[in-house]
């Protein structure tokens, strides 16, 4: 990887080295205060998530000053030895707070914009997740360069139905998988980061359903591991808050450059007023790759569009990979435009767009 394209994923990069503690590993750090009171505990996590920024740049600024050192010399320099981590905890911290906030919107879930409103403890929402059930994981090489290997814990089930999906075989089966408890997830996790895992991927289908379960697991790994939230990043804000503080990296999946195009095709209302707001949050929360999967014939609605949008909102620094591996799966036969392979003319011709535009980390 290039280092202008490591500078633009710092933090994570030094999470990945063991140079500096994870946005999980600081929030299970910071005391909060408990309450049954929904909305006094929803207060405490605004006023907790204001500050966390703050706390995490502070250890960040220390981190770096040690950045050729040894894990363990940034382990003494924030006072806590090695052998210590995982009990210098206060009784109830900021991530137990998200624990239990995610626990709550499941009664009623919200998690994602669609916002079924059912008892998840009881019902499917929508896209017919009930349990989480996992589909696979493993040590996936297959990813940007800078996060392999990685260790992915992909999901079944997705509030998405896009006619094309390359994954379709997973995201539309949300039964297809088997269920692992958080506390033997953890271990695996764990497993992984000593067989040489760069960090933890929870992907799909899209790992925002399992948004409870994606916490509850990491506020039970002893290891300092970046988490990569994988996702189509069509989450309610009370979904982006609770993933502010705890994901290192968003690796988002950016679709669509209207909303006509979402609607018909992946079933999805709003689409550039949600994604487009939780892009923007994300950018300022952590690090970020952005996906762009290019259709054929969507060049001038929704790749050159998706291009000039993060040109203006979110500048010309954020790690962009536009993805050419299109193939017309799944639905895709019944929809005409979309319905051939992608042409490497149509490829280059997004790729010349982005140069143009002036991108400078391109994947």
């Amino acid at each position: 990887m290039e280092r202008s394209k490591k500078s633009a994923i710092p933090n994570y990069i030094a999470v990945m080295a063991n140079q500096q503690l994870s946005r999980c590993k600081i929030a299970s750090m910071m005391a909060a205060e408990d309450s049954d009171e929904n909305d006094v505990i929803w207060a405490e996590h605004e006023i907790l998530r204001k500050d966390f920024n703050k706390f995490y740049e502070e250890n960040s600024q220390l981190n770096k000053i040690t950045a050729n050192k040894e894990f363990n010399t940034v382990l003494d320099a924030l006072k806590i030895n090695s052998t210590q981590i995982n009990n210098y905890k206060p009784s109830f911290s900021y991530l137990d707070l998200k624990v239990k906030l995610a626990e709550r919107v499941s009664r009623y879930c919200h998690f994602c914009e669609k916002a079924c409103g059912v008892d998840r403890r009881y019902e499917k929402g929508g896209c017919g997740v009930g349990d989480p059930l996992i589909a696979s994981e493993f040590l996936h090489v297959g990813e940007e360069p800078p996060l392999v290997p990685s260790h992915t814990v992909f999901f079944a089930g997705c509030n998405f139905n896009c006619v094309y999906c390359q994954n379709w075989d997973i995201s539309q089966q949300p039964n297809r998988g088997i269920p692992i408890s958080e506390e033997n997830m953890a271990l695996i996790v764990g497993k992984r980061r000593s067989e040489g895992s760069r960090n933890v991927n929870f992907v799909g289908g899209d790992p925002t359903p399992n948004l409870p379960y994606v916490i509850r697991t990491m506020q039970l790994v002893k290891e300092n591991i970046p988490v990569v939230w994988n996702s189509n990043l069509y989450l309610s804000l009370d979904a982006m808050y609770l993933l502010d503080g705890f994901a290192d990296l968003y690796l988002t999946d950016f679709k669509y450059g209207n909303n006509e195009c979402a609607q018909r095709l992946s079933g999805i209302h709003d689409y550039m007023g949600v994604v487009g707001r939780n892009h923007q949050m994300a950018w300022k929360a952590g690090d970020m790759i952005i996906r762009h999967l290019v259709l054929p014939n969507h060049m001038e609605c929704c790749s050159k569009p998706i291009l000039n949008w993060i040109s203006e909102n979110l500048g010309l620094e954020v790690v962009l990979n536009i993805m050419g591996q299109y193939r017309p799966v799944y639905h895709a036969s019944d929809y005409g435009e979309i319905s051939r392979h992608l042409l490497q003319s149509e490829l280059g011709e997004v790729i010349q767009y982005a140069q143009d535009l002036g991108f400078k980390n391109l994947i």
